[in-house]
C-alpha cells in the first residue's frame, strides 16, 4: 500500500527519489520520507507528513548524494507523524530502512528491543527492521548478511529497502508478500515498488519473487535467497510510457481514465475475437477447449470493486455458459477452510495484480489442486505470475485510487471468458455472433454516454448535498449498483447502500426521505416493470431519484433525474449500465471540492492484509 523508491549511480539521487515517489503517490500518501547517502559516511533525512509537494519543498536544494531511498506512507502501524513517517533509521542513523508490508511480530519485537535498552522512536513496525539490521552489522561480516539475519527474526509481509552509511555502494532490498522490482539502467540502477516510479528512467526491470533478496549496486544487482543460493534473474522490458502517466489535459486522472475507455476497450479487444467460431480467443488461458469444457463451476475472488464486478461477471457466465458460478471477496475466502473442487476453474480478480488477500486466497486454491486463472491489468504483477494462465486487461496504467477503466476492462473480459466458456458447452454459434457484436459495439456505446456528460454532471451535482444515499438494482443490475455505491462512496465520502431493489420493502424503505435520495439502475430487461414499481415506492414516500436507464423505457410520471444509457445485448448491458456511476461520483465530490485521485484513507494496491 505505500510506495518505495530508490537510486544509486552517478546523478544526484535527491531529485530522482522525489520525482519517483510523485509517481507512487497514489499507493499511500499520509507522509513521505527521503534519505540520500553523503560523503564520507554522512546521510541526509528528511520526513514530512502529507503528500510528496510538501517533503518536495522541504528537502535543500543542495542535498547531494549518489545513493538513496524514499517511501511515500500508507499508515499501518501508528499515525501519520514524522516520527512515523519512513525511512525508519537505527538508533546511531546508520541504517535507514524503507518498508511496505506489517511485521506480525513487531510487538514482540519491540518489547525485546526495548528490554535491551533501546529507545524506540516511533509507533511503527518497521523501525524494529532498521535496529534489528544494525544490531546484526556487529556480528556479520555484509550488509546482506546482517539483512538476512534480522529477517530471520521476524514473521509477516515486507518489501524493504535498506541503506548502510559503512557500505555506501549498494543498496540491499528483499521481499517477503509485498511488489519489489529493480530497474536496470546504463551504470545507474533503480528500486520500486511499482514500474511507473522507473519508466522515465529505464524500460528494463527485473521483479523479485517472495523469499528473494538482492544486493543492488550503480554497475549491477545480485538475487540469492534467503538460504543464500543465488539467482539468476533476467531483465524484461516493461511497456509503459511517462506521457500515459500525466494527465493530458484532464483536471483529474479519474476523469482522464474515464475517458479513456472507448479506445481502451477498442484496444483490449483487439485479435481477441474470433468471428469464425462466434468465440474468444484467450491464449492467455494456457488451456485445450476440452479443459475448458471440463469445468463445471466457476468461483470468481476480488476485493472491493473487483469483487463487485466478478459477481457481474458470474452472472455473466451463467447467462452465457450456463456453469454455475458465484463471486466471494477474496479476503474471506481462505480463512473459511474453502472445499476445493478439481472441476471448478477459480477466477482471480485484481487491477495491480498485487492485492494481498487475493494472492493468498490463489496460493491457498493452488496449495490445494485447484486450477486458478487472474483477471489482471498489470503485466508481470505477482497475480499474474503466480496464476496457471489468464486474461491481461491491457487498460493501460490507471493512477486514480478509485478504479474507472480497469472495472470496465474486468467487465469486458469476463465477458470474453463467458463467451469462450459458453461456445464449448451449449451456447449457440448464432448466439456467439450476437455476443461477438455486442462487444464491438461497446467502445462506440461507451463514448456515446461519455458525450452525454453535462447531463450526468448536473444529476451528480444535485445528488452532492445527500449525507447518505440508496443504489438500487435487480439481477444483472444490482452489480452495478454496489459498484455505484463504492465508487461514490469512495470519492464523495457520504454513505451509500447498494440493496437488490427487491429488498427495499422488506427493510430498507423505513429510511427512505427527501434527504436520501436513491439512483435505481433500470435497464429495458423482463424485469424492469417491477423495478419502476420500486421507483414510485420511494417518490411515494418522498425520495429523490436518479435513473439509469434505456432509450423506449416510459418512465411516465415518475418524477427523477433521468440519464439514459445505449442498449447492447441483455448480457453486456450492465458493463455500459456502470459509465455513468462513474461520472455521477465524479462530479458529485467535484462539486464538494474533494481530492479525488487521493481519497482519504485509501490507497490504490492493498498489499496487506
Amino acid at each position: 500500500m505505500c510506495g518505495i523508491v530508490g537510486y544509486i549511480g552517478a546523478q544526484q539521487a535527491a531529485p530522482i527519489l522525489l520525482e519517483g515517489l510523485g509517481r507512487l503517490e497514489y499507493r499511500g500518501y499520509d507522509s513521505a520520507g527521503i534519505a540520500v547517502l553523503g560523503a564520507r559516511g554522512t546521510v541526509k533525512v528528511v520526513r514530512r507528513v502529507g503528500r510528496v509537494h510538501a517533503l518536495a519543498a522541504a528537502v535543500p536544494a543542495k542535498t547531494a548524494g549518489r545513493v538513496g531511498i524514499g517511501h511515500t506512507r500508507w499508515a499501518t502501524h501508528g499515525a501519520p507523524s514524522e516520527a512515523n513517517a519512513h525511512p525508519q533509521p537505527s538508533a546511531d542513523g546508520r541504517i535507514q530502512v524503507v518498508h511496505n508490508g506489517i511485521i506480525d511480530n513487531a510487538a514482540e519485537l519491540r518489547a525485546r528491543l526495548a528490554a535491551e535498552g533501546i529507545d524506540l522512536a516511533s509507533d511503527t513496525d518497521t523501525e524494529v527492521l532498521a535496529h534489528l539490521i544494525a544490531g546484526a552489522t556487529r556480528t556479520q561480516d555484509t550488509l546482506e548478511t546482517a539483512v538476512l539475519a534480522a529477517l530471520a527474526q521476524v514473521t509477516g509481509t515486507y518489501a524493504i529497502a535498506v541503506v548502510d552509511t559503512a557500505t555506501p555502494d549498494r543498496i540491499v532490498v528483499a521481499r517477503n508478500g509485498s511488489p519489489l522490482v529493480i530497474g536496470v539502467g546504463e551504470r545507474e540502477m533503480f528500486v520500486a515498488s511499482d514500474v511507473s516510479a522507473l519508466v522515465r528512467h529505464t524500460s528494463s526491470v527485473v521483479h523479485l519473487e517472495d523469499g528473494e533478496l538482492a544486493s543492488v549496486t550503480a554497475t549491477g544487482f545480485r538475487t540469492f535467497t534467503r538460504e543464500r543460493d543465488d539467482v539468476a534473474k533476467t531483465p524484461t522490458t516493461v511497456e509503459l510510457t511517462v506521457e500515459e502517466l500525466e494527465l493530458a489535459g484532464h483536471d483529474h486522472f479519474m476523469h482522464k481514465e474515464i475517458h479513456e475507455q472507448p479506445s481502451s476497450v477498442e484496444r483490449m479487444l483487439g485479435g481477441r475475437l474470433d468471428d469464425r467460431f462466434g468465440s474468444a480467443r484467450l491464449d492467455g488461458l494456457r488451456m485445450e477447449l476440452r479443459e475448458l469444457r471440463g469445468f463445471r463451476r466457476v468461483k470468481v475472488l476480488g476485493c472491493g470493486s473487483a469483487y463487485y464486478v466478478g459477481q457481474l461477471g458470474a452472472t455473466l457466465i451463467e447467462d452465457l455458459a450456463r456453469v454455475p458460478a458465484d463471486a466471494e471477496p477474496a479476503s474471506e475466502f481462505r480463512y473459511r477452510n474453502p472445499v476445493i473442487e478439481p472441476d471448478t476453474l477459480y477466477v482471480a480478480v485484481s487491477q495491480s495484480g498485487e492485492t494481498a488477500d487475493t494472492l493468498f486466497a490463489v496460493r491457498e486454491i493452488q496449495r490445494k489442486g485447484g486450477r486458478v486463472v487472474g483477471l489482471v491489468n498489470v503485466v508481470g504483477s505477482s497475480i499474474a505470475r503466480q496464476c496457471d494462465g489468464g486474461i491481461y486487461l491491457h487498460a493501460g496504467p490507471e493512477v486514480s485510487v478509485a478504479s474507472t477503466k480497469a472495472l470496465t476492462h474486468m467487465a469486458v473480459g469476463f465477458a470474453l471468458l463467458a463467451l469462450a466458456l459458453g461456445r464449448v458447452h451449449d451456447l449457440s454459434h448464432a448466439d456467439g455472433a450476437r455476443i461477438l457484436a455486442g462487444l464491438q459495439a461497446l467502445p462506440g456505446q461507451i463514448a456515446e454516454i461519455l458525450a452525454d456528460e453535462e447531463t450526468i454532471a448536473q444529476a451528480g451535482r444535485r445528488l452532492a448535498d445527500a449525507r447518505s444515499l440508496f443504489f438500487i438494482g435487480r439481477v444483472r443490475g444490482y452489480p452495478v449498483a454496489r459498484e455505484a455505491a463504492q465508487k461514490f462512496k469512495e470519492i464523495t465520502y457520504r454513505h451509500a447502500e447498494a440493496y437488490p431493489s427487491s429488498e427495499l420493502k422488506h427493510g430498507p424503505l423505513a429510511l427512505i426521505d427527501a434527504d436520501l435520495p436513491t439512483v435505481a439502475v433500470i435497464p429495458d430487461d423482463d424485469l424492469v416493470e417491477r423495478n419502476l414499481a420500486a421507483a414510485h415506492e420511494i417518490r411515494a414516500r418522498g425520495g429523490r431519484l436518479t435513473v439509469i436507464t434505456h432509450p423506449g423505457v416510459d418512465l411516465g410520471d415518475l418524477e427523477a433525474d433521468r440519464i439514459t444509457v445505449p442498449r447492447n445485448e441483455r448480457e453486456l448491458d450492465p458493463i455500459l449500465l456502470t459509465i455513468p456511476t462513474q461520472l455521477l461520483a465524479y462530479h458529485a465530490a467535484r462539486a464538494l471540492g474533494e481530492d479525488i485521485d487521493r481519497p482519504r484513507n485509501l490507497a490504490k494496491s492493498v498489499t496487506v492484509e
